[in-house]
């Protein structure tokens, strides 16, 4: 895991300067060294966290045998192994997987993405071509931001704060994005907080030559369902699933878990024990709120692991947002990412790599609200159907505790799930805060507005880059660890995403084909558990002193950087103690120390 920089400009060696500025805003996420490469008219950057090939052949910049490509690279190639065999006439001079992209650039250009596996962001300069080709991830793991100097330069980097180190953009807010930010407390997966700031979104290539910026989608994710049994999606489940743990344990240092006690961690563990005599596993807890160490510990047991719980008193909330905040670069709401930070900070002590469960809650149907939005949908359609028909009265439909006037007041589950679910403010709220221009996101399929499934694949595309898998890199990255996750690898991954509804989901239970596939690796007290989440709420931090007074200092004072941007006066009406509350504090952490200017 590393994290890169470049400067395209003309006479790119008078931005040597910049370019140290950038990777040494990016240390935290490349500890173990630094680099940097220069043409005539490029300027690349590297920070290495040493997970493959210590030696100098596995240095970035790299560059390719002919030396007219060089590449930085962020992220890991699982499997490059096995590939590095269909492209063996490259001349291979280490053991890395970032040489393997330079021998599949030269023979297949940009369409080396088809083939190509794993979490990663990269840029390869082409010097006979003059041209930068840069791609992410399919899913969104690894970032890339972009930039346009206050000269023409073309700029980009891992992180925002890279990209203003350089001292080449002045940053201005996007005022779509801070709508966005307001709604669901995060900013969209296809853009930035800054309108002059750009984010390469998950499964797009971008091509920079003579002056001009093309961007491409490479891949989308599947938009139809299987017709599989059960049986079979099990041992197609399982089958996939091993494969993609044990791909991610290869690395020339140890890999452990995290081990949380639900149902997707303890998966993960269960799988690693197939390929592992003996890994370390990690906890972290609480004091005084309702822990999940028991059930991490019945876990790690079961697989004799090398279990490393953190259980601490919580800490100062106000100095901690203080502190970890800035990692984020733009706005971020959801509070779990305090406990991420702490269990990343555990695990950075013992390991450089560990396994995560992200990702399984999307993938088989494991929210609270998906089941909520199972049993709305059979009531949108019993009312359809009286609508259709002309009759004015419910009869004798059952009335519970889902079918709320709010919840029923909406089309269908695609929009209650977009304006109910994960929401912080809703239209007119946002718009008596002062923002009124709406961001709406063009997804790589047309959802069916009463799938499940759709919905679930909306999450994949919006929340999981969005919102988890920020969380995850920028709080891993702070502590150089590197997290990977299993559940995304491309064949797992798109085989869940194609699995029935009737597999994931029913009136009784979550996540079907997971208990299914995989409750006989389980302890029995697991098997029976239900979810649990994050065990503080908002209102509890709210009664801490310290927090009270940073939220009062920085949203009942006029001359705030926040209130640049939004209502002074209507801010006021929300400082409720609540979500609310929570989310207008993060944006104004987030403009005490970016200072944005509003155009």
């Amino acid at each position: 895991m590393c994290g890169i920089a470049g400067i395209i400009s003309p006479n790119a060696k008078n931005h040597s300067g910049q370019i140290q500025k950038m990777t040494n805003a990016l240390i935290h996420r490349g500890p173990d060294s630094g680099h940097h490469e220069f043409f005539e008219n490029a300027a690349l950057g590297h920070r290495r966290l040493s997970i493959i090939d210590h030696s100098e052949t596995g240095k970035q910049p790299m560059f390719s045998n002919t030396g007219n490509e060089c590449i930085v690279l962020n992220g890991e190639i699982y499997g490059f192994q096995d590939l590095k065999k269909k492209f063996s006439d490259y001349p291979y001079r280490g053991t890395s997987d970032t040489e393997l992209i330079l021998a599949m650039y030269q023979k297949s250009g940009t369409k080396l993405l088809n083939e190509l596996p794993g979490m990663f962001a990269f840029a390869i300069w082409d010097e006979e071509k003059q041209e930068l080709f840069c791609a992410r991830d399919r899913f969104g793991e690894k970032p890339f931001y972009y930039a346009t100097g206050r000269n023409g330069e073309f700029i980009f980097a891992s992180e925002i704060k890279a990209i203003l180190a350089s001292g080449l953009v002045d940053p201005k807010i996007n005022q779509e994005a801070l709508y966005h930010f307001l709604q669901y407390g995060y900013v969209s997966a296809f853009q930035s907080i800054y309108s002059n700031i750009f984010t390469l979104p998950p499964a797009h290539f971008l091509i920079y030559s003579q002056g001009k910026v093309s961007v491409e989608r490479y891949y989308e994710i599947p938009k139809t369902d299987l017709n599989i049994s059960l049986s079979e999606a099990k041992e197609e489940f399982t089958t996939l699933l091993k494969k993609a743990v044990q791909k991610q344990l290869i690395a020339d240092v140890e890999v452990g878990s995290f081990l949380s006690g639900g149902l997707d961690s303890s998966t993960i563990v269960a799988m690693a024990n197939e390929f592992k005599d003996k890994q370390t596993t990690i906890s972290f807890g609480y004091s005084g709120e309702d822990s999940e160490l028991k059930f991490a510990e019945e876990i790690a047991r079961k697989y004799k692991t090398n279990h490393i719980e953190i259980y601490e008193n919580r800490g100062n909330i106000a100095n901690e947002l203080l502190k970890i905040s800035p990692f984020f670069d733009e706005p971020f709401a959801d509070m779990s990412f305090i406990p991420q930070f702490k269990i990343c900070e555990a695990a950075a002590r013992h390991l450089k790599v560990v396994l995560s469960g992200d990702a399984g809650d999307e993938l088989f149907g494991g929210y609270n609200f998906y089941q909520v939005e199972n049993q709305l949908r059979n009531h949108f359609s019993y009312h359809n159907a009286l609508v259709k028909f002309g009759l004015k009265q419910f009869g004798k439909f059952r009335k519970t505790s889902y079918l709320t006037k709010e919840n029923i007041a909406h089309k269908n589950i695609l929009d209650f799930h977009q304006h109910q679910v994960r929401n912080y403010f809703n239209k007119s709220e946002i718009q008596y805060l002062g923002i009124a221009s709406a961001y709406h996101q063009n997804y790589s399929f047309k959802a069916n507005p009463d799938s499940l499934n759709d919905i679930m694949r909306t999450d994949i595309e919006k929340y999981v880059p969005g919102n988890m898998l920020v969380k995850s890199d920028r709080m891993a990255m702070a502590n150089s660890l590197e997290v990977r996750t299993p559940f995304l690898d491309k064949d797992f991954a798109e085989f869940c995403i194609q699995l029935p509804e009737n597999l994931k989901i029913n009136t009784e239970n979550d996540k079907i084909i997971l208990r299914e596939a995989m409750g006989k690796y389980w302890t029995e007290t697991i098997r029976n558990r239900q979810k649990q989440g994050f065990g503080s709420s908002v209102e509890d931090w709210f009664e801490e002193k310290s927090l009270i007074d940073l939220a009062d200092d920085l949203l009942q004072n006029k001359s705030s950087p926040i209130f640049d941007f939004i209502n002074f006066k209507e801010t006021q009406k929300f400082l409720n103690k609540g979500k609310q509350h929570w989310n207008l504090l993060q944006l104004a952490i987030w403009a005490e120390n970016a200072k944005p200017q509003n155009p």
